[in-house]
């Protein structure tokens, strides 16, 4: 019976999604579930990222494993990771989202059910009971286990596969990282060409620091995911997108060859990395044509 459930639920999430994307005749993955706010300023903005970075190298380096997985949909299992859910989706820049509203999982937007049949086969508690999704950045008290903690939710929320202890340990420093005492003087920030890019140069940047291979290749599944939302963005312009798939089809070499591995693979993200400024410069030409221009989206939702 509970498996039924879970199966109904899904179904009924999936096509609640369908039907979300066809009403906002977007393709950017984000707009499938915001409800209840101006979804021009939703998709086009962003609250600003509060983190703390420490001056040891090393721990520069988890924070950046942390902060890559934590916007990829590899961290979850199940549904979620189907549906390209990540951590970030629900925490923007590792905030909140008052938009954020999922299919048979939100009541009242920016809120969630955690203990949903939807998401996991551990916690569902049989009761419909969405909680306000918090910001990441107010006032928390530490948790002496937070690794432990966020296991939890990989594992048992999302039925994630258990990732490598440096991804876990990446990912707990990353939200411990979360300051509101560093948090930019303002509220909001443009979401950018600039800004994707930049978020899969530091996913590759750890992939290329890290010293386990299988760590490797989960921030590069995590740099591909984030160049797919920068492909999203150039919906209609096949040029552009052509180039970023060549992007992401590089990287994906380069994890093949890393998975195999074969001596100085990891030279190929040394090689995208400065090709990747390349590419940012083409797409920069069109990227007031693009669906990171607030026009653009708003022509497009008032698109009969």
């Amino acid at each position: 019976m509970a498996g039924r459930r879970r199966a109904l639920l899904g179904g009924l999430a999936f096509a609640g999604l369908a039907s979300l994307a066809f009403a906002a005749e977007l393709p950017i993955r984000a707009a499938r579930w915001i409800k209840g706010a101006d979804p021009v300023a939703t998709l086009t903005t962003a609250p600003p990222e509060c983190l703390r970075q420490p001056l040891d190298g090393k721990a520069r380096q988890s924070i950046e494993i942390g902060r890559a997985v934590f916007r990829s949909p590899t961290l979850l299992g199940g549904q979620a990771a189907r549906a390209g859910v990540s951590c970030e989706s629900c925490h923007r820049s590792g905030r909140g989202n008052p938009a954020f509203s999922f299919p048979g999982l939100s009541g009242e937007p920016g809120t969630a059910d955690v203990t949903s049949a939807l998401f996991s086969s551990f916690r569902d508690d049989g009761v419909f009971n969405p909680k306000p999704i918090p910001d990441l950045a107010a006032p928390k008290e530490a948790r002496a286990d937070m690794e432990g903690f966020l296991h939890g939710l990989v594992v048992e929320e999302f039925n994630g596969v258990p990732p490598p202890p440096e991804v876990m340990q990446g990912l707990a420093d990353y939200v411990r990282a979360i300051d509101p005492k560093v948090c930019p003087p303002v509220t909001s920030r443009p979401v950018t060409l600039r800004r994707g890019l930049e978020d899969a140069r530091r996913a590759v940047d750890a992939a290329r620091a890290a010293q386990n291979s299988q760590v490797a290749v989960i921030l590069i599944q995590a740099a591909r995911s984030m160049l797919g939302e920068v492909d999203e963005r150039y919906a209609g312009n096949d040029p552009a997108r052509a180039l970023i798939r060549q992007s992401s089809r590089d990287l994906a070499i380069v994890e093949s060859e890393i998975r195999a591995g074969r001596p100085g693979a990891k030279d190929g993200l040394v090689l995208w990395l400065a090709r990747s400024a390349t590419l940012e410069t083409t797409l920069a030409r069109t990227e007031n044509r693009s669906l990171y221009d607030p026009a653009t989206v708003q022509a497009a939702l008032d698109r009969p």
